[in-house]
């Protein structure tokens, strides 16, 4: 059965899943992903998968999940309230320097990043941490304390996590910041982060009390990270408080990072600007209650943007691919959403077995990045064609604004 805009799934036992992906590569452990989560009986209407979609840890990346009466902490996954922030400034292509080295260095020593920073210059911290945290980290901290205290105090080992250190660090990964152009020569920076440590470990404790509750009440599922806490018990209720802070402080996270980034940037650029215009800060693997298609169910937004009409969003490519900023058109098949960005076309194992240095450092020409070894696995071959996932979400998003990096600081 066809869509002019989508293609259905029907699956046996379970519920239809829509997909946005035509002209894109869907892998087929990916689809059966997709089926093992449509045969959950406290899905709604239908799953709805976007043009980005691919294989993640028990459901897809890429997916739109909605539920009544549970919800699959996996699906949230560990990265909790990952997403981006974009600014727009008042600054042009012209007023920036011809030689970017100076500025990808003052924003690397302005954002803790990665895990070993030992080999790349930094004092005084520890994997990515602050060790003396700044005071935007202290003011922001203070707004998230009493309920991460309380949090604790039901899930003790929380507090053992960088959570107050991690905050305003951007993290390893395929996590990064930006400085960019977009059509017509204004300059954007750009940032891309979660929930850090403390999300981590929010999702991972919760997984696991999902999977012993299946154990404990002899509940099969087709695959294990689909476990789920029914409404209504204590795990869940735990677990939607623990989670919806988790996405306040990623939130927090990008906030503090965009502080600390412009900062870092008027050390270099002595040119006054603006950064208030057409700033943009949204989750893409997330939870919360939303109303649709005339009840209010649980949305689950596994890599995957809200796109309610006129609602801005970001779709970053990769590392030397196009980024867009977009408008929401509210198609409510997809459940209001949208792609959160290109896709992985294969994993980073693969990625490194496959291409070489010289691979990657010819992919990002143009680009004030790392070149090296450590990164080949965000080479920008690993992952879809950003244009064909834009074309296959045509009617979910209109671009805005198109936005092409000149500064990429990786984790």
């Amino acid at each position: 059965m066809n869509h002019e805009d989508y293609e259905v799934m029907n699956v046996e036992n379970g519920r239809p899943v829509k997909m946005w992906t035509k002209g894109v590569p869907v892998e087929a452990e990916a689809m059966q992903q997709l089926s093992n989560a449509a045969r959950l009986p406290f899905i709604y209407k239908h799953i709805a998968a976007m043009p980005d979609v691919h294989l993640g840890k028990g459901s897809t990346i890429g997916s739109v999940i909605p539920t009544l009466g549970a919800v699959i902490p996996a699906a949230v996954g560990v990265d909790i309230g990952c997403g981006m922030m974009a600014a727009k400034t008042t600054l042009r292509a012209s007023d920036l320097p011809d030689n970017l080295g100076p500025l990808r260095s003052a924003i690397e020593k302005a954002v803790p990043h990665g895990m070993t920073p030992k080999t790349r210059g930094f004092k005084g911290r520890d994997e990515g941490t602050w060790h003396t945290p700044p005071p935007p980290v202290d003011a922001a901290w203070a707004q998230l304390k009493d309920e991460f205290d309380r949090i604790c105090l039901k899930t003790p080992k929380l507090e053992k996590t960088n959570n107050y250190r991690h905050l305003g660090t951007l993290g390893g990964g395929n996590h990064f910041i930006e400085v960019c152009l977009d059509e017509v020569g204004s300059v954007w920076f750009m940032l891309h982060s979660g929930s850090r440590g403390v999300g981590n470990a929010i999702g991972s404790h919760f997984i696991e009390l999902a999977k012993q509750d299946m154990r404990t009440h002899f509940i099969n599922l087709p695959d294990q990270d689909l476990a789920y806490l029914p409404e209504g018990t204590r795990h869940y209720n735990d677990y939607v408080e623990a989670v919806s802070w988790a996405q306040r402080f990623a939130r927090t996270n990008r906030e503090v990072m965009m502080l600390n980034l412009i900062a870092a940037v008027r050390t270099v650029i002595t040119k006054p600007f603006e950064t208030h215009v057409e700033a943009v800060n949204c989750h893409h693997n997330y939870v919360q209650k939303e109303h649709h298609f005339g009840k209010d169910v649980l949305i689950t937004r596994k890599g995957a943007v809200s796109a309610r009409a006129g609602e801005l969003g970001i779709i970053p490519g990769s590392m030397g691919a196009k980024s867009y900023i977009v408008r929401g058109k509210g198609n409510p098949e997809s459940f209001n959403s949208c792609s959160h960005g290109a896709g992985r076309t294969m994993s980073r194992t693969e990625a490194k077995r496959r291409y070489t240095l010289a691979d990657q450092i010819k992919a990002t020409q143009g680009v004030e990045c790392r070149k090296d070894v450590n990164v080949i696995d965000e080479i920008p071959m690993a992952y879809k064609d950003i244009d064909a996932v834009m074309h296959a979400q045509r009617d979910l998003v209109e671009v805005v604004h198109t936005l092409k990096q000149l500064v990429c600081v990786k984790g």
